[in-house]
């Protein structure tokens, strides 16, 4: 079971939260992911679980400053589960021993601060890798190691990072007709928010890869109109997710998580009122207006078009009036040069009769 703590808590309230505020040890405020860490964790997927249903598993480095962790590098481990079996799973321990060694030898600030997984969602041996991993925790460091799932779908379209913490609940529950209750300690993971944040020197470096992969050919409107059908089909999705909350809370099969619930208020109130009639009216006219924008590039467009056309039409019959007064020039070239050989042919076969009436005279 996996706890919905903070599934819908905005970086707006997050932003406004006192920065002075007291920070419990053991508590979690975010997760920051560097590109880095992603573009690993893409090409560990692509080397070992491409085209299968696998995942790949790999450790977080970084560092914890006031319950934010920053996740600035990480490394692969070998990783196996079992399909049929999800108790099952092999994780080299040795590997990830010798490759925390290493890495101390570069960076000695940064620590394991948690593990990645390709999910996408959360499996059964999460908790149980997440309980093994903390053994490598240093024991000066009060802050657990942390979870997220890096999704490499490309048909992604929201942030490809979600992030978890692990939080203890207490169930009770009735034991016999003597109505006597038992308490029951279990580990959940819960959300934490995440951003994606990176150095310069990383910002440089992935827009030199994103100057590699811009294809010219798409224009600045074909990116723009892209970019809003992407954001109203995450704007969908999240939408959806909120609905699907909501009614599993109805059927009951979801407990009432009061934060989320305030949170999803806070969003409708933020609507607009539509039906005052100032707002139609300055949404009408602003939709007249970029509709009267798209109307006068159409025109102007298909102006352009046929005035290229017939500058086209001009050039060419211009130059196919030449060549038609070359083409005469040469036939009539032509037409003289073969009645000239005619004429000779015609005096040859003369000259050629009157020289053989002679030779008959003779032999008379």
């Amino acid at each position: 079971m996996v706890d919905q703590t903070a599934v819908a808590v905005s970086s707006k309230d997050q932003s406004n939260a006192p920065t002075s505020a007291p920070v419990s040890p053991n508590d979690v405020v975010d997760v920051t992911v560097h590109p880095l860490v992603l573009l690993s964790a893409a090409d560990h997927y692509h080397r070992v679980a491409r085209g299968t249903r696998k995942r790949a598993v790999g450790v977080l480095l970084g560092t914890v400053s006031r319950g934010r962790v920053d996740a600035s590098n990480s490394f692969a481990v070998p990783f196996e589960e079992d399909s049929k079996n999800p108790a099952v799973f092999y994780l080299d321990h040795n590997f990830l021993e010798n490759m925390l060694h290493m890495f101390r030898k570069i960076n000695a600030k940064e620590r394991v601060v948690g593990f990645y997984s390709t999910g996408p969602q959360i499996r059964p041996n999460d908790l149980r890798i997440h309980a093994l991993l903390k053994r490598f925790v240093p024991p000066e460091t009060s802050t657990p190691p942390v979870f997220v799932i890096i999704d490499v779908r490309p048909d992604r379209e929201s942030i490809p990072t979600t992030a978890y913490r692990v939080v203890e609940e207490v169930d009770s529950a009735s034991s016999g007709g003597g109505g006597a209750k038992t308490t029951e300690v279990h580990s959940t993971f819960a959300h934490v928010p995440s951003l994606i944040g990176a150095e310069e020197p990383e910002e440089i470096g992935v827009e030199h890869l994103l100057r590699d992969i811009n294809d010219p050919t798409v224009s600045t409107v074909t990116s723009l109109i892209k970019a809003k059908m992407s954001g109203l089909s995450a704007l969908t999705e999240k939408l959806v997710e909120m609905k699907d909350y909501l009614e599993a809370v109805v059927e009951g099969r979801m407990k009432v998580n009061q934060e989320i619930v305030a949170n999803m208020q806070t969003i409708l109130n933020l609507l607009p009122n539509l039906n005052v009639d100032e707002l139609v009216k300055s949404m009408l006219i602003k939709t007249n207006d970029m509709h009267m924008v798209i109307y006068l590039s159409a025109l102007i467009r298909s102006v352009i078009a046929l005035h290229d056309l017939v500058n086209n039409k001009i050039k060419y019959n211009l130059e196919g009036g030449e060549e038609e007064e070359d083409r005469k020039a040469a036939a009539g070239k032509a037409g003289k040069g073969g009645k000239g050989e005619e004429e000779k042919k015609e005096d040859d076969g003369e000259g050629g009769k009157k020289s053989s009436d002679g030779e008959k005279k003779e032999k008379k």
